[in-house]
């Protein structure tokens, strides 16, 4: 790898990669069956698919990048790690990307890594594989500055079949963006997509306070950013605790790439340094490109608010 790249777009290279083996992994688990699925709490699955996608990925940074931080959704686990997991090749189109000074010098100290290695976990078992994502956040301090999502399911919308590799998107906050192209979503109505699996009264009464002309309940954070990506939703309302930072910090550094938003309910960003909590207690507010967050804040209801301080 060229090691003249800064640290920043090394890492975000190596992990579009890292992500790209662990779709495979994901395919290739359900392929063979052997979910051996282990039940983390109320709604809150996890499977074999999950502990090797996660072993792939912080193996491939941490042996490249031994000095940052790397947070993964699920607990260190003993699953087997092949020498073809371990990714040492990283995405040459990110590796050329030219970064502002201010991220080209990043000490390895100040970086933390927030690793999904499959987002929407309920929907995989139920073999809803379009929603689901690998997500890869990487903060620099307390902002999320560089995200991978990697879709191991993706079917473009002429093709009826799956795409071989899946598809990555990647975004750098105030740099660029690589794997897709954003589309505004369309004017004159309101699309709010929310969980599919976590809904609550709280939860709809701060959808029903947007008057959405449509809602689409959908699995994972990953792939709710995606609907705003590309224009088939204006926000993505979550009035619940149920989110985490490994959730939210890849998603939301590829949304500001591209002129999105996303913040707590009450109009906070969310900070993803090692010394921070994991749970995003205050909810999740995320709006496309062109949308008006304030708009969406303002009309959230004082009691929902209330609930999540």
């Amino acid at each position: 790898m060229a090691q003249s790249a800064a640290l920043l777009t090394r890492i975000l290279a190596t992990s579009v990669s890292a992500t790209v083996q662990a779709g495979k992994i994901i395919r290739d688990v359900l392929n063979k069956g052997g979910l051996n699925i282990v039940e983390k709490g109320k709604n809150d699955l996890q499977t074999e698919a999950d502990r090797c996608a996660q072993r792939c990925i912080i193996t491939s940074l941490s042996n490249q990048f031994p000095n940052i931080t790397i947070i993964g959704e699920e607990e260190p686990s003993t699953c087997e790690v092949p020498s073809e997991w371990i990714i040492t090749e990283a995405d040459q189109e990110v590796l050329q990307v030219k970064l502002p000074s201010h991220l080209e010098d990043v000490n390895p100290k100040d970086v933390c890594v927030w690793v999904d290695p499959l987002d929407g976990t309920a929907e995989y078992t139920q073999g809803l594989v379009e929603h689901v994502t690998v997500l890869v956040g990487v903060a620099i301090g307390k902002r999320a500055i560089g995200g991978v999502i990697h879709q191991p399911y993706y079917k473009n919308d002429e093709n009826s079949t799956y795409i071989e590799n899946g598809r990555t998107l990647w975004g750098i906050d105030g740099v660029g963006f690589g794997g897709f192209v954003p589309k505004l979503p369309p004017e004159g109505k309101r699309i709010i997509t929310t969980t599919r699996s976590h809904s609550d009264s709280i939860v709809q009464s701060a959808i029903k306070s947007l008057n959405p002309d449509e809602v689409a309940r959908v699995g994972g954070a990953g792939h709710k950013i995606i609907l705003l990506l590309e224009g088939k939703a204006h926000a993505y309302v979550f009035a619940s605790r149920g989110c985490k930072r490994w959730d939210t910090c890849a998603p939301e550094a590829v949304l500001y790439a591209i002129g999105g938003v996303l913040t707590d309910l009450h109009g906070e960003r969310y900070s993803y340094n090692r010394e921070t909590t994991y749970a995003n207690t205050r909810g999740v507010l995320a709006t496309a490109p062109g949308q008006s967050h304030q708009w969406y804040l303002s009309r959230i209801p004082d009691e929902v608010k209330q609930k999540l301080q």
